[in-house]
């Protein structure tokens, strides 16, 4: 695990790494030396390559099709020295064109069905989900594929945990019943959504897809794990969100329940971090925070969050990505800033986090960037922490006419170009690294597919 002081001495290093450290004018967008894919998938820096990995539509080994959306993923150790690929897919039912099942759901097995977690009335499935990956890094080979968690809707984000399992967030709230639509594209839903489901990363087939009430109903985005406590860090993507905590009964046994609780900055209750109209939040002060029950968490829709407001949790702007970062949780909110271009948090557990001595020493609330007209991060979304200490942030800039790219974030501020897709308007996602920290692994959303990408890394 990586250290604080270790975060803190990255910038020495990758100040020594030539292809990283390539400065840019201010508010430009191209940085050397990314070079031009012959290919037209993505820009790399000179030295780096890639392979794909997976790809929307291609036969995967169950029999179904690999679902488009790629979004949020973790990397795992398998046996042989193989990888396991956990991925998100951001979907809901109209999108046929991106389903796993094609046209044949209805002739799928009945024992297959019963772990489908919405089946639509055997007519409009949820086409979210999971997808897991065998990956052999030796050979650079896609050895096995198969959906591993079904039926659920728009998942994007999540959270790899210690125990070796993939925490796959719903962002979605949607109700039991028929949804009618003026295209023709209506369906029906069969259960209520907005929830965690959990995925082994050892899965060798479809789990049975299971919600974990618990952990809260909403718009989820992303999860991450405080190690030590088993506390899980969730995020919400809502333009007046809430930052929350689950503490489970069991640590590691998220189905055995617990207590869902919202962020509150201590002595202003209800702050809204946004600073779309004044400077509520400064750049690197470190806020004291303490949290704040929730009760009646698999409630209605907007319910949860607005009275967690109303009780004094803090709100944030579009809460996306989450990652741990050495000793700290590093989050997103991607429509943060006087600008509205974004913002990273880092919130540092206290000591005694979780139990009744943590207000003694209570956890810290820190605005580390906040993005503008001149900086080169916008709309920052999924994010990891590299190897080298850097935070490694996916932008979701699609619909603002600029291409998309993976930003790095030194611990002094600075910023640099990692990779650009620069031949659509998709976003990327999913960006995470291989245990022995040689791979990194993202995706482009649309059409879908995951890169595995090497290289001369600052490791």
């Amino acid at each position: 695990m990586l250290t604080r002081r270790r975060f803190l001495q990255s910038v020495a290093i990758a100040a020594t790494t030539p292809a990283l450290t390539i400065s840019c004018d201010s508010g430009s967008r191209v940085i050397a030396p990314l070079l031009a894919d012959p290919n037209q998938i993505i820009e790399l820096p000179k030295g780096f390559s890639y392979t794909v990995v997976s790809r929307s539509g291609t036969p995967m080994s169950d029999g179904l099709r690999v679902p488009g959306a790629h979004d949020g993923m973790a990397a795992f150790e398998g046996e042989q020295g193989r990888l396991i690929l956990v991925c998100n897919h951001e979907l809901w039912p109209p999108q046929t064109n991106m389903s796993p099942f094609g046209d044949s759901f209805g002739t799928l097995s009945e024992s297959f069905k019963a772990r489908i977690y919405d089946r639509g009335g055997d007519a409009t499935p949820g086409l979210g989900g999971t997808t897991t990956t065998i990956y052999n890094p030796a050979s650079f080979a896609t050895e096995r594929q198969f959906l591993s968690l079904g039926g659920t809707e728009f998942n994007c984000a999540g959270g790899k945990t210690p125990w070796g399992s993939w925490l796959s967030c719903e962002e979605s709230f949607g109700e039991p019943g028929p949804v009618a639509s003026e295209d023709g594209n209506g369906f029906v839903r069969d259960q209520r959504h907005g929830y965690v489901f959990e995925v082994p990363s050892a899965a060798t087939e479809l789990v049975k897809a299971v919600p974990l009430n618990d952990m809260g109903r909403f718009e989820h985005e992303a999860a991450a794990v405080h190690e030590s406590t088993g506390i899980v860090y969730l995020t919400e993507d809502q333009w007046h969100s809430l930052f929350y905590r689950f503490i489970p009964n069991v640590p590691g046994k998220l189905h055995k329940g617990g207590r869902l609780q919202a962020l509150a900055i201590t002595d202003r209750p209800g702050t809204d971090t946004h600073n779309w109209e004044a400077m509520d939040v400064r750049l690197n002060e470190t806020l004291a925070t303490h949290w704040i029950d929730l009760e009646n968490v698999d409630g209605d829709v907007n319910d949860l969050r607005n009275r967690g407001a109303e009780a004094g949790a803090a709100t944030f702007a579009r809460g996306e990505g989450l990652s741990l970062a050495g000793d700290r949780f590093a989050f997103t909110c991607t429509n943060g800033g006087p600008a509205r271009l974004g913002q990273v948090f880092t919130y540092t557990p206290s000591p005694y986090e979780g139990t009744e001595n943590e207000q003694s020493t209570p956890g810290g609330l820190t605005l580390i960037a906040e993005s503008d007209a001149d900086s080169l991060l916008n709309n920052c979304d999924n994010l990891t922490m590299a190897p080298w200490g850097d935070l490694l942030v996916c932008e979701d800039t699609g619909n603002s006419g600029n291409h998309c790219a993976l930003v790095g974030i030194r611990p002094d501020g600075s910023q640099y170009l990692l990779a650009n897709n620069a031949y659509s308007n998709s976003e990327l996602a999913g960006v995470c690294f291989s245990p022995d920290g040689k791979i990194m692994f993202v995706n482009i959303q649309y059409p879908g597919m995951t890169l595995a990408i090497t290289g001369p890394w600052p490791v």
